[in-house]
């Protein structure tokens, strides 16, 4: 009885490393990017147990064995950089000066949850300097427009979608829009903060739709969503400080976010240091990294946390960075080669939308 046991056990494994290789369109089949972790553990747990269970000298014993091995060496290949095994591909910051560091705290509130308290209560303690709160909506901004006094700065876009966008910042707000690039009803908020040191820094906050059934059976308007705003921010160039941040709807390992990292040049904080997954905040046993923050080679990391549940079936995040070029020179992300440049211009194609539709807050 083992033995079938662990041939079906190891063929669902080589089946689920298989299909997103087979570039099929189904969503079902593209979302196989998001198990990667859970996958990668079954293969470990079917590959001790062959050894504990089956008779290393039976004839079956060899191939389940490379295959296993094999679609766990490729699942690690994927989620390795997001452990702390990995090289961190963003310094820790090594100055202290209050007016160059400021904290981002990222919050997928969960439009029904009706837990404000909640939320007000960790910005409270952890203090950030400028918040983005993602699936709020009139509510929402009523509760949260306590705040004001702290955060007299702010981006509104109070939606009953499952998709407003609010930005509250202590720090000024310049050269701000909010835009709907691709979809007439999913907003995204592009703006300058000037730091308490004088330095503007160029922000963009996104929250594309992901594929699903209920909502697009493809990925092409996420895709094109982050890939556009990837080659804007490319054509900044390397003096222009930028960060990205928000829920992607994708992993962190993801064939997209790998794009988007490689179009942009920006760098992710995760590598690393951890996973950081904030998703589904309900289920410990599925869980996966789609709240990112991304950001140019000025910053080094003080610090990047994963808060406590207020109800919502998303963590927040919490990211500490110091505006610090001089020590952040040289850090060096994904690069993108001319396979990558055409892959991302054909996602753009798909939809009605360009680089210069972008709004480019300038310094």
């Amino acid at each position: 009885m083992l033995l079938p046991t662990f041939v079906t056990l190891v063929a669902i494994i080589v089946l689920a490393t298989l299909l997103p290789l087979l570039r099929c369109t189904g969503w079902w089949i593209r979302d196989l990017d998001f198990p990667r972790l859970q996958l990668a553990i079954l293969s470990l747990a079917v590959l001790v147990g062959q050894f504990v269970f089956l008779d290393w000298r039976d004839s079956h014993f060899h191939w389940l064995l490379v295959a296993n091995a094999a679609c766990l060496a490729y699942q690690a290949w994927w989620i390795i950089p997001y452990t702390k095994a990995y090289p961190r591909e963003v310094k820790p910051a090594v100055i202290a000066d209050s007016s160059r560091q400021f904290r981002i705290l990222t919050a997928n509130v969960l439009m029904p949850n009706r837990n404000a308290e909640g939320l007000i209560t960790l910005i409270r303690v952890h203090n950030p300097d400028i918040f983005v709160t993602l699936e709020t909506n009139a509510w929402w901004q009523e509760r949260l427009d306590v705040l004001e006094k702290d955060y007299p700065y702010s981006l509104k876009c109070p939606l009953e979608n499952l998709y407003g966008m609010h930005v509250y910042s202590r720090y000024p707000l310049e050269d701000s829009a909010i835009q709907f690039l691709v979809e007439d009803d999913i907003p995204s908020m592009h703006t300058l903060v000037v730091l308490p040191s004088g330095h503007k820094v160029r922000m963009h906050f996104l929250h594309p739709t992901p594929p699903s059934p209920t909502e697009h059976m493809e990925s092409t308007q996420r895709d094109a969503e982050l890939l556009v705003v990837a080659k804007s921010v490319a054509e900044a160039g390397l003096a222009t400080p930028v960060i990205v941040a928000g829920d992607l709807n994708d992993v962190a390992w993801s064939t997209t976010t790998r794009l988007f990292r490689k179009i942009s040049g920006l760098l992710d904080p995760r590598i690393g240091r951890g996973m950081f997954n904030t998703f589904h905040a309900g289920f410990w046993f599925a869980r996966w990294p789609l709240d990112h923050l991304f950001h140019s080679e000025h910053f080094t990391l003080s610090f990047i946390r994963r808060l406590p549940s207020f109800g919502s079936d998303h963590f927040p995040m919490l990211v500490e960075l110091t505006y610090d070029s001089k020590h952040g020179a040289g850090q060096e992300g994904l690069v993108a080669d001319e396979e990558d440049h055409a892959l991302a211009d054909e996602k753009i194609a798909a939809e009605d939308v360009t680089v210069d539709d972008v709004h480019e807050p300038q310094a």
